[in-house]
């Protein structure tokens, strides 16, 4: 599968990219204690295979001091959570962190947070802190503790305080309550009550979280590098869990044996056992653990009156926050206040009890924060509510056969790499979707929490189900609020209407004056399982919209406005939740370093700069690789297969990253979602489209998810490059492989970038759209662009491209302009006629080369002869003509070919030996190199 990068397609994010429930690994600061490296014996895996634990812990010197078990999340390592087992070293704990079982260098298999294997592994680091001469205690055996971890680490730490009363203090981020839930997410769904027992809850599995639990399992199998035989499909997770997961692939649906193991491994079933005072952090940008998930904790902790706090993060599994920094800093005061310096449970909480972000007022700046005296819930029963009108309330939708084509709403992931495929032309597919709008707001207002409305659904099939997503209307634009998606199923009798009440996605939203919300219905949704049985469906009766509305204060500010503290303190359910407080957060990943930029470089396209990239296999596919693509430039990136030149390409997209070197476009350094590939279009691996819709509509679609204005698309000027004549009006499944890769093109010159990347861009292509395409490259470069071209096309880099770059075995082997490469003052090129006779070549060929000055005389084709010579090109025709070669043409021109072939066939031969037996340095290489450039 292939993709059109800046926005790279959901085939990308399936295959390729780390966006599970791992925190990425980033750039590490020195340590400033070097930490103690140690196996921990645990339990036996089932069938009695001994495990041992990879640990590392960070000791203290001087008295004795509190400990922080750091767990780290799925596919990670305790190598993960290293820079924050600094910071808390720094402020005076013994840090004890660790590769879970099944990951890393640790033994065992993944068993998702079994409270037999993993929850019991970290109660023996418990015991091992409680034997420590540096830990401080509480009791014989009983260390003074807490616990951090996001994600799975997160997870864990619930289930560790749920499990061991030892544990006295929490902090837990974006993570779950009830796995089966996370996976099999259904909506709150309510049906009017049919006895007196009141409104009935619909409690049924919802659809299948098919990308997420395919990024979950390919993060595992990446992770299983160097696991030994036996990893197979499953990796390293424990052969039941698999077994059922890849059931659940292949059906869609949840077995109750999956289901009730998902929820045995889960905080849920012990939420009532936590005493230990908790901090709550989740992502409104995370579409694998939702404010749902957070919620359900949050609940169990308030039943118990354990002290809590909630903060929401504008981050999440499919985006870094704008406040990690503040964040993590909350998170380790929060550890201060209950751990370090023993405050009682009912002390003053250390931060706000509930800090929630608002949208920044524009894009690229940080959201704003804000605060409530208490955590109010997601239906915000603590709030006012406000009701917003419908314009429309009815609408019909199918749901095709097979279940595709699907909607697209938003790609898990994808938000992490600064850009959206949110467009609505992509996830209100004709037919397949209603949309129910409001009438237009009157005043600004601020939503805290999950909108609800009440609806009638009449369908011929026995289940329906559907995804609701919340948009945005102003004018003529059309926006997704958040990248976000509730589903929701409904058991119904076919043919009759069925009134239910559903929750919308909770996040926060902010609502202009003037503008309108669409609720968007659609039977499909393409990250989802979608049924493959046909049906039809009627939506009538949509009520208004029913908002929690929250005007908080300003984080280290007062309040702003709205609800007054008098009237929330008079609340009951507010009174209860007094308890409870928050403070920041344990980001998602590890704390982002600043990279710093290169004002050296800020005029300079792309540079390239010592890279490498060694796969776990142990074969390096880069090494150190540098160069450089200019102003006014067409680059072409050659070399044999498996030269690296793939590889590159990845980590100069920040597709994939590098061991070491570094890669700057204009300046700033890129990684995953750098900003700066925004100004970047790249077609890598082919294009992707969607191919229901037109190529015109695949356009618009792209250019809508990056969020610039439609002017600045240039949309004309791309489908002049296409050539589709008629056909971009026609949907792409029509297309030819020419077309699509015209199209692919078009796409990554949406935006006129400054940096444009092309993998084999002339795949598909016939002669005539292959000499078409050269004067636009070559334009394009010449208005002050750059262009970068991967091909093994040799003839065609030669007439289009100003300058190469040969890869050979992972290095680069020559670079520099087309036309001094394939020429030299030392080379003259000697044509004879097409019908020369083969004996007088020869005999000629022996003459030449016994003259004066003539160091290698090579025959090219029958009619082409080679010479190298230290002599002038005049004396060297002269003394071809001596030898009776009947010359009819010179020049000193060769063709790339010859270049490209004598440098590999230079680099692949040994070099001259040192004294020890092992090849030349490389300098020696150099030498040989430049002398194939000569020749």
């Amino acid at each position: 599968m292939g993709m059109s990068v800046r926005a790279p397609l959901l085939a990308a994010l399936l295959l390729g990219s780390s966006l599970a429930m791992a925190p990425a690994p980033s750039a590490q600061a020195a340590d400033p204690v070097t930490p103690q490296a140690t196996t921990v014996p645990v339990g036996a895996e089932p069938d009695g295979t001994p495990v041992r634990l990879d640990v590392s812990v960070w000791p203290q010197t001087g008295g004795k001091h509190p400990v922080v078990l750091l767990a780290h999340g799925f596919g990670g390592t305790k190598d993960s959570v290293a820079s924050e087992a600094n910071d808390l070293h720094d402020r005076g704990y013994v840090v004890i962190a660790w590769s879970a079982r099944g990951h890393g260098a640790s033994g065992g298999r993944i068993h998702l947070n079994d409270p037999a294997y993993e929850i019991a592994d970290a109660r023996t680091l418990l015991d091992l802190a409680a034997k420590r001469s540096d830990v401080e205690l509480d009791a014989p055996g009983d260390p003074r503790a807490g616990v951090m971890g996001a994600s799975y680490g997160g997870a864990l730490g619930l289930m560790l305080a749920g499990a061991d009363r030892r544990i006295d203090g929490v902090v837990s981020a974006i993570t779950w309550n009830d796995l089966a839930a996370a996976f099999f997410p259904q909506a709150a769904v309510t049906r009017p009550p049919t006895t007196a027992a009141g409104r009935a809850s619909i409690d049924v599995p919802g659809p299948f979280k098919q990308v997420w639990a395919t990024n979950f399992f390919l993060s595992a199998l990446r992770g299983s590098q160097g696991a030994g035989a036996g990893a197979g499909q499953c990796g390293r997770f424990d052969p039941s869990i698999c077994r059922l997961f890849v059931q659940a692939s292949e059906t869609g649906g949840a077995s109750p044996q999956l289901t009730a193991l998902l929820r045995a491994h889960s905080p849920k079933p012990t939420m009532n056992r936590v005493t230990a005072p908790t901090f709550l952090v989740q992502g409104i940008a995370d579409s694998l653990f939702g404010l749902d998930q957070a919620d359900a904790n949050a609940s169990a902790l308030a039943a118990t009156g354990t002290p809590y706090a909630v903060r929401w993060s504008d981050g999440g599994h499919d985006a870094p926050s704008s406040h990690q920094d503040e964040e993590l800093e909350a998170s380790y005061t929060w550890l201060d206040h209950y751990v370090r310096d023993r405050a009682p449970k009912d002390s003053a909480l250390p931060t706000a009890a509930f800090t929630y972000p608002t949208p920044a007022p524009r894009p690229g700046q940080p959201t704003t924060l804000h605060t409530l005296p208490a955590y109010p819930g997601l239906s915000g029963a603590a709030l006012q509510t406000r009701s917003l009108p419908l314009a429309t309330g009815s609408g019909a939708l199918v749901h095709p056969p097979g279940g595709q084509p699907a909607s697209l709403i938003a790609v898990p992931g994808l938000a992490s790499l600064g850009v959206s495929l949110s467009t609505y032309q992509i996830a209100a597919l004709p037919g397949q979707s209603t949309a129910l709008d409001t009438a237009p707001i009157t005043e600004p207002t601020t939503v805290v929490g999950s909108p609800t409305m009440r609806l009638t659904v009449t369908s011929d099939a026995p289940e329906v189900t559907l995804f609701a997503s919340v948009w945005r209307v102003t004018g003529g634009s059309t926006t997704l609020t958040n990248p976000l998606v509730a589903p929701f199923r409904v058991p119904v009798t076919p043919g009759r209407p069925t009134p239910v009440t559903i929750s919308l996605p909770a996040a926060t939203y902010e609502l202009p004056a003037g503008t309108r919300w669409r609720v968007l219905l659609t039977s499909t949704e393409s990250t989802y399982a979608n049924s493959r049985v046909p049906s039809t469906i009627r939506v009538t009766d949509a009520s208004a919209l029913v908002l929690p509305v929250a005007v908080g204060a300003t984080a280290g500010g007062t309040a702003a406005g709205g609800l007054d503290t008098e009237t929330l303190l008079a609340s009951g359910a507010l009174v209860l939740l007094l308890a409870a407080g928050l403070a920041g957060w344990l980001v998602r990943r590890r704390r982002r370093r600043h990279l710093p930029a290169r004002p050296d470089l800020a005029d300079v396209p792309l540079v390239v700069e010592g890279l490498v990239k060694t796969y776990a296999d142990g074969h390096r596919a880069v090494d150190d690789v540098s160069w450089r693509a200019e102003k006014g430039q067409v680059v072409g990136l050659l070399g044999p297969n498996g030269a690296g030149k793939t590889t590159t390409m990845r980590m100069v997209m920040g597709l994939i990253s590098a061991d070491a070197g570094s890669v700057h476009v204009l300046g700033q350094q890129v990684t995953a979602g750098s900003p700066v590939l925004g100004r970047v279009g790249a077609l890598i691996e082919g294009p992707g489209f969607l191919p229901h819709l037109t190529g015109r509509q695949n356009l618009e679609a792209y250019w809508s998810a990056t969020g610039r204005a439609p002017e600045d698309a240039h949309v004309e000027e791309a489908l002049d490059v296409a050539a589709l004549g008629g056909a971009v009006d026609r949907p792409v499944k029509s297309y030819s492989q020419g077309m699509r890769q015209r199209l692919g093109i078009a796409q990554a010159m949406l935006g006129l970038p400054e940096l444009l990347i092309l993998d084999e861009p002339t795949n598909g292509l016939d002669p005539p759209q292959i000499a078409a395409m050269r004067p636009i490259l070559r334009r394009y470069a010449e208005s002050g662009r750059t262009v970068v071209v991967s091909s093994h096309l040799l003839a065609e880099v030669e007439l289009t491209c100003t300058h190469v770059v040969v890869m050979h075995a992972g290095r680069v082997v020559t670079s520099g302009p087309v036309a001094e490469l394939v020429d030299s003052d030392d080379t003259t090129i000697l044509d004879l006629p097409e019908d020369v006779d083969h004996d007088v070549v020869r005999a000629g060929v022996h003459a030449l080369e016994d003259s004066d000055g003539v160091l290698e005389v090579r025959v090219d084709t029958p009619s082409r002869l080679v010479v190298v010579a230290s002599r002038g090109r005049a004396e060297v025709v002269a003394a071809a003509v001596a030898a009776r070669l009947p010359v009819v043409g010179v020049s000193s021109r060769r063709h790339l070919e010859e270049v490209f072939l004598g440098v590999i066939s230079s680099a692949s031969a040994p070099g001259p030996e040192g004294a020890d037996g092992e090849s030349g340095d490389e300098a020696s290489l150099v030498e040989r190199l430049r002398q194939v450039r000569v020749r």
